[in-house]
């Protein structure tokens, strides 16, 4: 099992309307593209929330082909679609794991 993980910092000024539209549109729309088996969408509580607010997402994948998959074939488009929806209010990295037990 492997996990993509994306880490995002949400400027104040967005955060309602961001994490409502990561709910009813981009989480599905990942998704929906069948190379991750299920999801989780959590906020990072142990950071300074002065001038941001921290979310992770992570997608879990049954293999690295399937996660593969997912990049080759739709990660710059839905990319595209956050920067255009957020700019720089939105700042996130990406990381990918192997569970291992």
């Amino acid at each position: 099992m492997y996990i993509y993980n994306v880490t995002t910092q949400i400027s104040h000024q967005i955060h309602d309307a961001w994490v409502a539209w990561m709910k009813d549109k981009h989480i599905p729309e990942v998704m929906a593209k069948g190379c991750f088996t299920k999801f989780q969408f959590v906020r990072v509580l142990d950071i300074d929330e002065t001038e941001s607010v921290t979310y992770a997402t992570q997608y879990y994948a049954d293999s690295k082909a399937d996660y593969n998959r997912y990049l080759e074939l739709y990660a710059g488009a839905l990319r595209e679609d956050a920067t255009k929806a957020w700019g720089n209010h939105a700042i996130g990295f990406r990381s990918f794991m192997q569970v291992m037990c």
